[in-house]
């Protein structure tokens, strides 16, 4: 796996742990973290805080700007992690421009989980039930062979150890 640069998308819908694995992720790999929200438009943030979820249309131009950061990552041929939703397949294909190998870790967790660490987060701007309603109803799962799938009740190490086990192997 030392020669081998990957570009990775830790996904799952808000509160699942994407930013927190991720930045692990990267950092236990040696390789650059990218949070997916920092490339929100300042429009699409703002209607998030106002309890408003995002559609397809405010997403397209963030994932493909999150798409275009992959590809340069994967023209320079170096390892990236990247957090981000992706909650659709279509959403995940228009990532793949990016990258066609690109690899998924697919943060898996139940409502009632997802909703706690939503309530404890402080100065974040995606609140609400409603919100988080919407991302589920949106998910769509990733299959089997798309993504490495962990459940949120694990701890970050484990999650991460899991997924590094089963990295050389993303790849067919």
């Amino acid at each position: 796996m030392k020669d081998a640069t990957y570009r990775i998308v830790v996904m799952g819908v808000s509160g699942s742990g994407k930013s927190c694995v991720g930045a692990l992720l990267a950092r236990r790999l040696g390789v650059a973290f990218i949070d997916g929200d920092d490339y929100h438009s300042p429009t699409s943030v703002a209607k998030m805080a106002s309890g408003i979820p995002l559609d397809d249309e405010d997403r397209r131009e963030w994932l493909e700007t999150l798409a275009q950061l992959i590809d340069d990552h994967r023209r320079r041929d170096e390892t990236l992690v990247l957090a981000c939703s992706a909650l659709k397949e279509r959403y995940r294909e228009l990532l793949r421009q990016g990258d066609p190998e690109l690899v998924f870790l697919f943060l898996q967790g139940e409502r009632a989980q997802l909703r706690e660490r939503l309530a404890s987060r402080e100065e974040h701007f995606f609140r609400g039930d409603a919100m988080l309603d919407s991302q589920l109803r949106d998910l769509e799962a990733p299959a089997v062979h798309e993504a490495v799938t962990c459940g949120i009740a694990e701890a970050p190490e484990v999650i991460v150890d899991t997924f590094l086990e089963a990295l050389p192997h993303c790849r067919g």
